[in-house]
């Protein structure tokens, strides 16, 4: 293909990909959208509308805590599992990948009632609780982080680079805290940024597992473009807002990663001539 066939194909795809952004963005700042390819006027009230709605508020704080704790979860599950898989039992690695292959094998709707109708059955009292939906969206979220820490720590040599540090007496936690989180960094930011954008903005399991009574994001949504009081420009304020944290969490770690990075880097260019052969 020719540079200006090249060009053409990467402008098609950028403009494929702005401009239902854009068309999204240009109806939550408009006044009336009717009969015109551009909106008849433009306003912030929808802005300043979604700030100071409590339901709002709620919900985006509930989303949030939703998608913070269950990456905490699975960083903290998933790194030490796959280290144990690669490093010290392989034979457990199939058990793992059937595991993370099973949220795309059933539909998470069905997912959501068999994890609902287990837990009426074993432990009634936690049905439609916070805690139980933090549970299931991590299970369900998994396989996101674990593909992208399994493929940084088998594009690095782990087990090479564990072996050598076992040689200089590390133990397994300075062997985790010190060697594998710093090299396989890009991929838990990877892995990271998924699962934060999977759990913020899931709709299935949080409509079976909670309802009402935990009312994220999605759940809002979906509520409002079901009511009549013409709630659709708010709708797309919620939409950009979204798109706008994500973005800006991913922007934030592909920098830190980048930071990291280079001093990891630098650190080794400085120390490689002080070591003198032996």
């Amino acid at each position: 293909m020719s540079t200006a066939g090249r060009r053409i194909l990467l402008g098609a795809i950028v403009v494929y990909l702005i401009l239902p952004l854009v068309a999204v963005f240009l109806y939550s700042v408009a006044t009336v959208w009717q009969s015109r390819i551009l909106p008849d006027g433009y306003t912030l009230e929808h802005y300043v509308a979604v700030a100071v709605d409590p339901r709002v508020q709620g919900a985006v704080l509930r989303s949030l805590a939703l998608a913070v704790l269950v990456t905490l979860i699975d960083i903290a599950i998933v790194v030490p599992a796959v280290f144990w898989a690669r490093v010290r039992n392989p034979r457990i690695r199939p058990i793992i990948e059937v595991g993370a292959a099973i949220p795309f094998a059933l539909p998470w709707v069905v997912i959501a009632f068999g994890i609902d109708r287990l837990v009426g059955e074993w432990a009634p009292s936690w049905q439609t609780t916070f805690p139980v939906l933090v549970l299931a969206q991590s299970a369900i979220a998994f396989p996101f982080f674990y593909w992208a820490v399994d493929g940084a720590m088998a594009a690095t040599g782990i087990a090479r680079l564990t072996e050598a540090a076992e040689t200089c007496g590390a133990r397994p936690i300075q062997i985790l805290r010190r060697i594998v989180l710093p090299i396989i960094r890009t991929g838990v930011a990877t892995g990271t940024v998924l699962v934060f954008a999977v759990s913020f903005g899931e709709f299935a399991l949080a409509r079976i597992l909670v309802g009402s009574s935990y009312d994220t994001l999605p759940l809002w949504q979906a509520q409002a473009l079901l009511r009549t009081d013409d709630q659709l420009n708010e709708l797309a304020v919620t939409t950009v807002l979204s798109f706008l944290v994500l973005f800006a969490l991913a922007a934030w770690l592909v920098a830190r990663g980048r930071s990291s990075g280079a001093s990891l880097a630098a650190g080794a260019q400085v120390g490689t001539p002080t070591e003198a052969p032996r």
